[in-house]
Protein backbone atom coordinates (compact mmCIF):
# COMPACT_ATOMS: atom_id res chain seq x y z
CA UNK A 1 0.00 0.00 0.00
CA UNK A 2 1.24 3.49 -0.81
CA UNK A 3 2.00 5.82 2.06
CA UNK A 4 -0.58 8.49 1.34
CA UNK A 5 -0.11 10.46 4.52
CA UNK A 6 2.29 11.30 7.28
CA UNK A 7 0.77 10.58 10.66
CA UNK A 8 1.68 12.69 13.65
CA UNK A 9 1.36 10.98 17.02
CA UNK A 10 2.50 13.75 19.36
CA UNK A 11 -0.08 15.86 21.12
CA UNK A 12 -0.49 19.23 19.46
CA UNK A 13 -0.78 22.22 21.75
CA UNK A 14 -3.44 23.74 19.52
CA UNK A 15 -5.76 20.86 20.41
CA UNK A 16 -5.74 22.03 24.05
CA UNK A 17 -6.93 25.47 22.95
CA UNK A 18 -10.25 24.24 21.61
CA UNK A 19 -12.10 25.49 24.67
CA UNK A 20 -11.13 29.05 23.77
CA UNK A 21 -13.67 29.10 20.94
CA UNK A 22 -15.83 32.25 21.12
CA UNK A 23 -19.18 31.41 22.66
CA UNK A 24 -21.06 34.14 20.80
CA UNK A 25 -20.24 34.38 17.08
CA UNK A 26 -20.99 37.59 15.21
CA UNK A 27 -24.65 37.94 14.48
CA UNK A 28 -24.13 38.25 10.75
CA UNK A 29 -22.35 34.93 10.71
CA UNK A 30 -24.11 33.08 13.52
CA UNK A 31 -23.69 29.45 12.51
CA UNK A 32 -25.44 28.14 15.60
CA UNK A 33 -28.91 29.24 14.48
CA UNK A 34 -31.42 26.37 14.22
CA UNK A 35 -31.32 24.76 10.79
CA UNK A 36 -32.99 21.79 9.10
CA UNK A 37 -29.82 19.72 9.40
CA UNK A 38 -29.83 16.11 8.37
CA UNK A 39 -27.29 13.34 8.70
CA UNK A 40 -27.72 11.34 5.56
CA UNK A 41 -25.87 8.31 6.88
CA UNK A 42 -24.75 7.33 10.36
CA UNK A 43 -22.89 4.00 10.26
CA UNK A 44 -22.99 1.62 13.20
CA UNK A 45 -19.22 1.20 12.98
CA UNK A 46 -17.62 4.46 11.93
CA UNK A 47 -14.16 2.97 11.73
CA UNK A 48 -15.05 0.24 9.28
CA UNK A 49 -13.85 0.75 5.73
CA UNK A 50 -15.89 -0.52 2.79
CA UNK A 51 -15.12 -4.07 1.69
CA UNK A 52 -12.01 -4.10 -0.46
CA UNK A 53 -13.61 -6.37 -3.03
CA UNK A 54 -15.83 -3.48 -4.14
CA UNK A 55 -12.78 -1.88 -5.78
CA UNK A 56 -10.30 -4.65 -6.63
CA UNK A 57 -6.76 -3.42 -7.20
CA UNK A 58 -5.69 -3.32 -10.80
CA UNK A 59 -2.99 -5.72 -11.92
CA UNK A 60 -1.00 -2.86 -13.44
CA UNK A 61 1.20 -0.79 -11.16
CA UNK A 62 0.46 2.83 -10.34
CA UNK A 63 3.49 3.89 -12.41
CA UNK A 64 2.10 2.10 -15.48
CA UNK A 65 -1.26 3.84 -15.03
CA UNK A 66 0.50 7.17 -14.48
CA UNK A 67 2.58 6.66 -17.62
CA UNK A 68 -0.54 5.89 -19.65
CA UNK A 69 -2.37 8.82 -18.10
CA UNK A 70 0.39 11.25 -19.04
CA UNK A 71 0.81 9.81 -22.54
CA UNK A 72 -0.85 12.78 -24.28
CA UNK A 73 1.50 15.26 -22.61
CA UNK A 74 4.43 12.90 -23.11
CA UNK A 75 3.72 12.77 -26.86
CA UNK A 76 4.25 16.55 -27.04
CA UNK A 77 7.71 16.18 -25.49
CA UNK A 78 8.78 13.19 -27.55
CA UNK A 79 11.17 15.17 -29.77
CA UNK A 80 14.53 13.71 -28.76
CA UNK A 81 16.15 11.82 -31.59
CA UNK A 82 14.13 13.64 -34.26
CA UNK A 83 16.34 16.75 -34.45
CA UNK A 84 20.07 17.45 -34.20
CA UNK A 85 21.65 18.92 -31.08
CA UNK A 86 21.53 22.53 -32.21
CA UNK A 87 19.24 25.53 -31.94
CA UNK A 88 16.51 23.56 -33.68
CA UNK A 89 16.31 21.16 -30.72
CA UNK A 90 15.88 24.01 -28.25
CA UNK A 91 13.29 25.66 -30.49
CA UNK A 92 11.37 22.39 -30.76
CA UNK A 93 11.62 21.85 -27.02
CA UNK A 94 10.44 25.38 -26.28
CA UNK A 95 7.36 24.83 -28.45
CA UNK A 96 6.73 21.42 -26.84
CA UNK A 97 6.89 22.82 -23.31
CA UNK A 98 4.65 25.77 -24.12
CA UNK A 99 2.15 23.46 -25.87
CA UNK A 100 2.11 21.34 -22.71
CA UNK A 101 1.23 24.51 -20.74
CA UNK A 102 4.46 24.63 -18.77
CA UNK A 103 4.23 28.41 -19.07
CA UNK A 104 6.77 31.00 -20.17
CA UNK A 105 8.64 31.30 -16.84
CA UNK A 106 9.15 27.55 -16.34
CA UNK A 107 10.00 27.00 -20.02
CA UNK A 108 12.66 29.72 -20.08
CA UNK A 109 14.19 28.40 -16.84
CA UNK A 110 14.29 24.80 -18.07
CA UNK A 111 15.84 25.75 -21.43
CA UNK A 112 18.48 27.94 -19.79
CA UNK A 113 19.43 25.25 -17.29
CA UNK A 114 19.43 22.57 -19.99
CA UNK A 115 21.83 24.55 -22.20
CA UNK A 116 24.12 25.02 -19.21
CA UNK A 117 24.01 21.34 -18.29
CA UNK A 118 24.55 20.12 -21.85
CA UNK A 119 27.59 22.38 -22.24
CA UNK A 120 29.05 21.64 -18.81
CA UNK A 121 28.67 17.86 -19.08
CA UNK A 122 29.31 17.76 -22.86
CA UNK A 123 26.14 15.81 -23.57
CA UNK A 124 25.41 14.84 -27.15
CA UNK A 125 23.28 11.69 -27.24
CA UNK A 126 19.51 12.26 -27.41
CA UNK A 127 18.84 9.96 -24.43
CA UNK A 128 21.38 11.87 -22.30
CA UNK A 129 19.71 15.17 -23.12
CA UNK A 130 16.28 13.73 -22.32
CA UNK A 131 17.62 12.42 -18.99
CA UNK A 132 19.12 15.84 -18.26
CA UNK A 133 15.78 17.53 -18.89
CA UNK A 134 14.09 14.96 -16.65
CA UNK A 135 16.51 15.76 -13.82
CA UNK A 136 15.96 19.50 -14.22
CA UNK A 137 12.19 19.13 -14.30
CA UNK A 138 12.29 16.90 -11.22
CA UNK A 139 14.28 19.55 -9.36
CA UNK A 140 11.74 22.19 -10.39
CA UNK A 141 8.77 20.08 -9.25
CA UNK A 142 10.33 18.78 -6.03
CA UNK A 143 9.09 21.72 -3.88
CA UNK A 144 5.50 20.68 -4.74
CA UNK A 145 6.00 17.22 -3.22
CA UNK A 146 4.41 16.97 0.22
CA UNK A 147 2.41 14.39 2.18
CA UNK A 148 -0.89 15.22 3.85
CA UNK A 149 -0.20 14.96 7.58
CA UNK A 150 -2.91 13.33 9.66
CA UNK A 151 -3.30 13.01 13.43
CA UNK A 152 -2.04 16.50 14.31
CA UNK A 153 -5.50 17.85 15.19
CA UNK A 154 -8.64 16.23 16.58
CA UNK A 155 -10.57 16.63 14.41
CA UNK A 156 -8.48 17.59 11.39
CA UNK A 157 -10.70 19.99 9.43
CA UNK A 158 -10.24 20.16 5.67
CA UNK A 159 -11.98 22.71 3.46
CA UNK A 160 -12.17 21.70 -0.20
CA UNK A 161 -12.68 24.31 -2.93
CA UNK A 162 -12.73 24.34 -6.72
CA UNK A 163 -14.70 25.37 -9.78
CA UNK A 164 -17.61 23.34 -11.11
CA UNK A 165 -16.48 20.39 -13.20
CA UNK A 166 -13.02 20.01 -11.62
CA UNK A 167 -14.01 16.71 -9.99
CA UNK A 168 -14.15 18.16 -6.48
CA UNK A 169 -16.91 16.01 -4.98
CA UNK A 170 -15.59 12.80 -6.54
CA UNK A 171 -12.13 13.63 -5.23
CA UNK A 172 -13.55 14.11 -1.74
CA UNK A 173 -15.09 10.64 -1.94
CA UNK A 174 -11.81 9.06 -3.05
CA UNK A 175 -9.79 10.92 -0.44
CA UNK A 176 -12.23 9.87 2.28
CA UNK A 177 -11.70 6.26 1.28
CA UNK A 178 -7.92 6.66 1.49
CA UNK A 179 -8.23 8.24 4.93
CA UNK A 180 -10.31 5.30 6.11
CA UNK A 181 -7.68 2.91 4.78
CA UNK A 182 -5.22 4.68 7.10
CA UNK A 183 -7.39 4.17 10.18
CA UNK A 184 -9.11 7.56 10.20
CA UNK A 185 -12.79 8.10 10.87
CA UNK A 186 -14.29 10.69 8.52
CA UNK A 187 -17.29 13.02 8.46
CA UNK A 188 -18.38 14.91 5.32
CA UNK A 189 -20.10 18.29 5.19
CA UNK A 190 -22.22 19.03 2.11
CA UNK A 191 -21.41 22.73 1.98
CA UNK A 192 -22.65 23.13 -1.59
CA UNK A 193 -26.18 23.96 -0.46
CA UNK A 194 -27.14 25.48 -3.81
CA UNK A 195 -26.94 22.35 -5.95
CA UNK A 196 -29.07 19.37 -5.01
CA UNK A 197 -26.96 17.21 -7.33
CA UNK A 198 -23.82 18.03 -5.34
CA UNK A 199 -25.48 17.02 -2.06
CA UNK A 200 -26.78 13.83 -3.61
CA UNK A 201 -23.40 12.94 -5.06
CA UNK A 202 -21.70 13.46 -1.70
CA UNK A 203 -24.42 11.40 -0.01
CA UNK A 204 -23.72 8.54 -2.44
CA UNK A 205 -20.04 8.61 -1.54
CA UNK A 206 -20.98 8.72 2.14
CA UNK A 207 -23.21 5.69 1.77
CA UNK A 208 -20.60 3.82 -0.28
CA UNK A 209 -17.88 4.46 2.31
CA UNK A 210 -20.17 4.22 5.37
CA UNK A 211 -19.47 7.82 6.33
CA UNK A 212 -21.79 10.34 7.98
CA UNK A 213 -22.74 13.29 5.75
CA UNK A 214 -24.06 16.51 7.30
CA UNK A 215 -26.38 18.25 4.85
CA UNK A 216 -29.24 20.74 4.52
CA UNK A 217 -31.92 21.11 1.88
CA UNK A 218 -30.93 24.76 1.55
CA UNK A 219 -29.42 27.45 3.66
CA UNK A 220 -26.10 28.84 4.78
CA UNK A 221 -23.10 26.68 3.80
CA UNK A 222 -21.14 28.19 6.69
CA UNK A 223 -23.76 26.84 9.11
CA UNK A 224 -23.42 23.36 7.58
CA UNK A 225 -19.64 23.51 8.04
CA UNK A 226 -20.00 24.69 11.64
CA UNK A 227 -22.51 21.94 12.47
CA UNK A 228 -20.22 19.32 10.93
CA UNK A 229 -17.24 20.40 13.04
CA UNK A 230 -19.34 20.36 16.21
CA UNK A 231 -20.71 16.92 15.37
CA UNK A 232 -17.20 15.58 14.73
CA UNK A 233 -15.97 16.94 18.06
CA UNK A 234 -18.89 15.38 19.92
CA UNK A 235 -18.40 11.98 18.27
CA UNK A 236 -14.60 11.89 18.33
CA UNK A 237 -14.29 11.83 14.52
CA UNK A 238 -10.73 12.15 13.20
CA UNK A 239 -11.27 14.13 9.97
CA UNK A 240 -13.94 16.55 8.74
CA UNK A 241 -14.02 17.29 5.00
CA UNK A 242 -16.09 20.32 4.01
CA UNK A 243 -17.28 20.40 0.40
CA UNK A 244 -17.96 23.91 -0.90
CA UNK A 245 -19.94 25.24 -3.83
CA UNK A 246 -18.04 25.29 -7.12
CA UNK A 247 -17.41 28.79 -8.37
CA UNK A 248 -15.28 30.81 -10.73
CA UNK A 249 -12.67 33.04 -9.09
CA UNK A 250 -14.14 35.99 -11.01
CA UNK A 251 -17.40 35.66 -9.04
CA UNK A 252 -16.26 37.96 -6.27
CA UNK A 253 -19.42 37.76 -4.16
CA UNK A 254 -19.16 33.98 -4.11
CA UNK A 255 -15.48 34.13 -3.22
CA UNK A 256 -16.47 36.33 -0.29
CA UNK A 257 -18.87 33.61 0.80
CA UNK A 258 -16.01 31.10 0.75
CA UNK A 259 -14.09 33.42 3.08
CA UNK A 260 -17.10 33.48 5.37
CA UNK A 261 -17.21 29.67 5.46
CA UNK A 262 -13.53 29.68 6.38
CA UNK A 263 -14.07 32.21 9.19
CA UNK A 264 -17.05 30.36 10.63
CA UNK A 265 -15.17 27.05 10.63
CA UNK A 266 -12.61 28.83 12.79
CA UNK A 267 -15.34 29.77 15.25
CA UNK A 268 -16.22 26.10 15.59
CA UNK A 269 -12.63 24.93 16.05
CA UNK A 270 -9.58 26.98 16.95
CA UNK A 271 -6.99 27.10 14.15
CA UNK A 272 -9.36 25.38 11.70
CA UNK A 273 -9.56 24.81 8.81
CA UNK A 274 -6.22 23.07 9.11
CA UNK A 275 -6.07 22.27 5.40
CA UNK A 276 -7.51 24.41 2.60
CA UNK A 277 -7.29 22.40 -0.61
CA UNK A 278 -8.07 23.41 -4.18
CA UNK A 279 -9.08 20.76 -6.71
CA UNK A 280 -8.06 21.75 -10.25
CA UNK A 281 -8.77 20.10 -13.58
CA UNK A 282 -5.55 19.37 -15.49
CA UNK A 283 -7.42 19.90 -18.76
CA UNK A 284 -7.75 23.63 -18.11
CA UNK A 285 -4.02 24.35 -18.49
CA UNK A 286 -3.05 27.96 -17.81
CA UNK A 287 -6.57 28.67 -16.56
CA UNK A 288 -5.77 26.30 -13.69
CA UNK A 289 -2.86 28.56 -12.75
CA UNK A 290 -5.24 31.54 -12.69
CA UNK A 291 -7.52 29.57 -10.36
CA UNK A 292 -4.62 28.74 -8.04
CA UNK A 293 -3.67 32.41 -7.85
CA UNK A 294 -7.22 33.62 -7.16
CA UNK A 295 -8.15 30.99 -4.57
CA UNK A 296 -4.80 31.32 -2.82
CA UNK A 297 -5.23 35.06 -2.49
CA UNK A 298 -8.73 34.58 -1.10
CA UNK A 299 -8.19 31.59 1.19
CA UNK A 300 -4.41 31.00 1.57
CA UNK A 301 -4.29 27.49 0.17
CA UNK A 302 -2.31 24.75 1.90
CA UNK A 303 -2.41 22.25 -0.96
CA UNK A 304 -3.64 21.25 -4.41
CA UNK A 305 -5.18 18.15 -5.95
CA UNK A 306 -4.79 17.96 -9.74
CA UNK A 307 -7.36 15.75 -11.47
CA UNK A 308 -8.01 14.41 -14.99
CA UNK A 309 -4.37 14.39 -16.09
CA UNK A 310 -5.21 11.36 -18.23
CA UNK A 311 -7.51 13.40 -20.46
CA UNK A 312 -5.15 16.22 -21.32
CA UNK A 313 -1.94 17.08 -23.16
CA UNK A 314 -1.42 19.94 -20.68
CA UNK A 315 0.34 18.11 -17.85
CA UNK A 316 3.10 20.71 -17.97
CA UNK A 317 0.86 22.93 -15.85
CA UNK A 318 2.58 21.51 -12.76
CA UNK A 319 5.81 23.14 -13.93
CA UNK A 320 4.00 26.47 -14.28
CA UNK A 321 2.58 26.11 -10.77
CA UNK A 322 6.02 25.21 -9.38
CA UNK A 323 7.61 28.28 -10.94
CA UNK A 324 4.86 30.84 -10.35
CA UNK A 325 2.81 29.63 -7.35
CA UNK A 326 4.60 26.71 -5.63
CA UNK A 327 1.74 25.37 -3.52
CA UNK A 328 2.14 21.69 -2.54
CA UNK A 329 0.40 19.15 -4.76
CA UNK A 330 -0.85 16.48 -2.36
CA UNK A 331 -2.48 14.22 -4.96
CA UNK A 332 -2.84 13.75 -8.70
CA UNK A 333 -5.57 11.86 -10.53
CA UNK A 334 -5.29 9.94 -13.79
CA UNK A 335 -8.59 8.06 -13.91
CA UNK A 336 -11.97 7.37 -12.35
CA UNK A 337 -11.06 4.52 -10.00
CA UNK A 338 -10.21 4.92 -6.32
CA UNK A 339 -6.68 3.71 -7.08
CA UNK A 340 -6.21 6.42 -9.70
CA UNK A 341 -5.84 9.15 -7.06
CA UNK A 342 -2.31 8.93 -5.67
CA UNK A 343 0.24 11.17 -3.93
CA UNK A 344 2.31 13.40 -6.17
CA UNK A 345 5.96 12.29 -6.38
CA UNK A 346 8.10 14.56 -8.56
CA UNK A 347 10.64 11.96 -9.74
CA UNK A 348 7.89 9.46 -10.54
CA UNK A 349 5.91 12.08 -12.44
CA UNK A 350 8.83 13.20 -14.62
CA UNK A 351 9.94 9.61 -15.26
CA UNK A 352 6.46 8.84 -16.58
CA UNK A 353 6.41 12.06 -18.59
CA UNK A 354 9.85 11.77 -20.20
CA UNK A 355 10.16 8.02 -20.69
Amino acid sequence: MFSFFRKKTETNASDEAKTDTPSTPETTENPAAPSPQTETHVPDTATSAPPSQEHPAENRSWFDRLKDGLSKTSANLNIFGTVMLDDDLYDELEMALLTSDAGIEATEQLLYDLREKVGRERLSRPEDIRNALRELLTDMLKPLEKRLEIGRHQPLVMMIAGVNGAGKTTTIGKLARHLQAHGQTVLLAAGDTFRAAAREQLAIWGDRNQITVIAQESGDPAAVAFDAVQSAKAKGIDVVMVDTAGRLPTQLHLMEELKKVQRVIGKGETSAPHEVLLVIDGNTGQNALAQVRAFDEALTLTGLIVTKLDGTAKGGILAAIAKVRPIPVYFIGVGEKIEDLQPFVAEEFTRALLN
